[in-house]
């Protein structure tokens, strides 16, 4: 990767979520520009525009859910890095996204030094 700092996209319907984690990147000084998305479709456009360095997924949106949106971003680059937002009842899905391509997930309510260590180290993978 170039020596820029890496560009996120937040894939998320709740606002406050974003916010949460748009704070958890910047805290930790892990993006020079973050993007949001309210929805699936939303985040699979803002993808293609911006070709972000890393995308934190939720599964549970309006329009397109998280799975949706996964598979499609990773037909337009099967080398996305894409981490997963979940909660912890949802392990089936999150089994299921990984197969799809996802390279890790956290899980809500977010442990705040765990979301950093995961998005750095997916950050880090070829």
């Amino acid at each position: 990767m170039s020596s820029r700092a890496p560009k996120f996209l937040i894939v998320d319907d709740a606002s406050f979520m974003r916010t949460l984690l748009k704070d958890i990147v910047k805290k930790n000084g892990l993006a020079g520009e973050i993007l949001e998305a309210g929805d699936g479709v939303e985040g699979v456009k803002a993808y293609q525009q911006h070709k972000p360095d890393l995308v934190t997924m939720d599964v549970n949106m309006p329009r397109a859910d998280g799975i949706q949106a996964l598979r499609a971003i990773m037909k337009i680059n099967p080398a996305a890095k894409i981490v997963m937002v979940t909660s912890v009842e949802q392990k089936d899905i999150v089994q299921d996204a990984m197969r799809l391509g996802a390279r890790d997930y956290v899980v809500k309510p977010f442990d705040r030094s765990a979301v950093p260590l995961v998005l750095n180290k997916v950050l880090r993978q070829r």
